[in-house]
């Protein structure tokens, strides 16, 4: 493997609005490739909207949906990834030939669609279904993975998914700045965004505290030192229907440290450039190395109820 440069994005998409989240996505796979990366990542449904459907029907999903790789958006990924030399990471709603619905995720290059991940624990529309398998597929030479958003809370799909080869896990997200059980979470006010050029300092407290970045912190570094896998974090800024996003999107290498992060209130792109050596060198590959898988495989794939009921809060 050689050196990869690889960039990660936040915008304020529109809910519904493909054509307008296509022509930011669009922009900022532009300026990313002026720039040397060769991939770039958005967030979840960062081309149909997110939070906007917990009110849709299932006739009104299914209109939103696409069939995939047939579908627009598809072919206008490719196009994109065509004109500017650049693999594209991006989400959106999927339905099949049998109207079942799926959040999916999909990798996109100058040739087509080259991978697609079902969302393993979705929420927020009742109609949708589980993905039901991992991904991995190989961009530039690197083993890759996908998980979106809570999929990366259950910390036993981050690890199979780094078992079944992947050096990179790209983990989509709208997250972060909603009500939860947890000390210190919450919305963060609308206002503060419509204010943010006049008063940035209040709107940067409630992002990057514990209804934030703080939060993020006490997790996400994990599943890069753990597993020893390089973590590719995409998140919104601002407006998702009637809630804020706080993005700070950000590549974090497998020692567990922030390459680049997104710091703007605004659309932005960061890059990094990951280099093989550290997949080695990080405590994270002795640890699997280390691994008893006869003391307890057993228990870790032992059936149980599982509460997959989930309350829409923080993820």
């Amino acid at each position: 493997m050689e050196n990869l440069k690889i960039a990660t994005a936040q915008f304020e998409h529109k809910s519904g609005d493909k054509k307008y989240n296509l022509s930011q996505i669009e922009e900022l796979a532009r300026k990313a490739s002026l720039d040397g990366a060769k991939a770039i990542a958005f967030h979840e449904c960062s081309i149909t909207g997110y939070t906007f459907a917990r009110n849709l029907t299932k006739t009104q999903m299914l209109d939103l949906a696409e069939i995939l790789p047939e579908g627009e958006s598809i072919t206008a990924l490719t196009a994109i990834a065509a004109r500017y030399d650049i693999a594209i990471l991006a989400g959106l709603f999927e339905k099949d030939l049998a109207d079942n619905l799926f959040k999916a995720y999909v990798c996109v290059d100058k040739t087509g669609m080259i991978a697609k991940f079902r969302k393993l624990h979705p929420f927020i529309n009742p109609f949708l279904n589980p993905g039901d398998a991992y991904c991995i597929f190989e961009l530039y030479g690197w083993k890759c993975g996908i998980l979106i958003c809570y999929d990366n809370n259950i910390i036993e799909n981050v690890r199979a998914t780094k078992l079944l080869g992947a050096d990179i896990i790209f983990m989509p997200h709208v997250t972060m700045c909603t009500p939860s059980t947890r000390p210190g979470a919450g919305f963060v006010n609308p206002e503060l965004w419509e204010n943010r050029e006049n008063d940035p300092t209040s709107l940067r407290l409630e992002f990057e505290g514990m209804k934030g970045r703080d939060w993020l912190m006490k997790w996400l570094p994990a599943r890069s030192y753990d597993n020893a896998i390089y973590t590719v974090f995409s998140n919104p800024i601002g407006m998702d229907d009637d809630q804020l996003k706080n993005g700070c999107s950000m590549i974090i290498d497998p020692f567990g440290d922030i390459l680049n992060e997104c710091k703007t209130l605004g659309n932005d792109f960061v890059t990094a450039v990951l280099t093989p050596e550290k997949l080695t060198q990080a405590g994270g590959h002795r640890y699997l190395n280390a691994r008893r898988p006869e003391l307890y495989s057993q228990i870790i794939g032992k059936p149980h109820q599982s509460a997959q009921k989930v309350v829409w809060l923080d993820k």
